[in-house]
């Protein structure tokens, strides 16, 4: 049987604010899933993946630097990146940042009816469509399958290569949702190696949203940042 090669697209790690997933777990987990490479995509952050980067290769799993940004209208991951890209900027000057790295702009979970408040706009979407390299159809922290057909809607309607992320931010997601290649994808060959794709998807495993909810906290509290906590508090007593 022919080789083929798995990677696990948009993961999260403790340099995320709402993980504590640390770097052992993640190398365990990862060899026994057989991954050969991670996408490590930290909220607002790169030092984690461009850290993790050479001790993972020691291990023979490649490690693409990536970084989920907080645009003005929703997220970006810009793919494949040198550098952090500050977050709060428009979605136009974050594009221009991720190409200014040679990066690839990557649009996560672009329809999530519970994450609405991270799905970009679907009209910076259409304004930015020659831009966007790939988009993703189906999401690990998708609570319905019904957000998997309007995702692949939006990318049918502005004709967007088509990918899954993990969106792994706990050890029990990883492994779950991949897609398998015939040639291994690096840094240095995204799109050479991005053909034939297979995806594997699985269902949202729901426990998990909690999970990223508590190490929000645990990490408010292991900053002292109690004002924080309390204001998060405060909103969910009023909803």
């Amino acid at each position: 049987m022919e080789r083929k090669y798995k990677s696990e697209f948009h993961v999260h790690t403790r340099y995320s604010k709402d993980s504590i997933l640390p770097f052992w777990l993640l190398l365990i987990v990862s060899k026994i899933n057989k991954i050969d490479t991670l996408v490590i995509s930290d909220h607002n952050e790169v030092a984690g993946a461009i850290k993790y980067k050479d001790r993972f290769k020691k291990y023979n799993i490649e490690v693409i630097v990536a970084e989920e940004i907080f645009t003005d209208s929703g997220e970006i991951i810009g793919l494949n990146l040198n550098s952090k890209i500050e977050p709060g900027l428009s979605v136009r000057e974050t594009i221009n940042q991720i190409k200014k790295q040679n990066g690839f702009v990557y649009i996560p979970h672009p329809y999530d009816e519970k994450r609405y408040k991270t799905v970009l706009l679907e009209t910076e979407i259409e304004k930015n469509k020659k831009d966007i390299d790939f988009i993703e159809i189906h999401n690990g922290r998708n609570i319905s399958k019904d957000y998997d057909i309007k995702q692949e809607e939006i990318a049918n309607k502005y004709n967007l290569c088509p990918i899954i992320g993990s969106d792994a931010h706990t050890f029990f997601e990883l492994g779950r949702n991949y897609i398998l290649t015939e040639n291994m994808i690096t840094a240095d060959s995204i799109l050479d190696n991005y053909k034939d794709v297979r995806f594997v998807k699985s269902d949202c495993i729901q426990l998990a949203h909690h999970f990223t909810k508590l190490a929000r906290v645990i990490k408010l509290v292991g900053k002292g940042d109690f004002g924080e906590l309390f204001r998060i508090i405060n909103r969910k007593c009023k909803r």
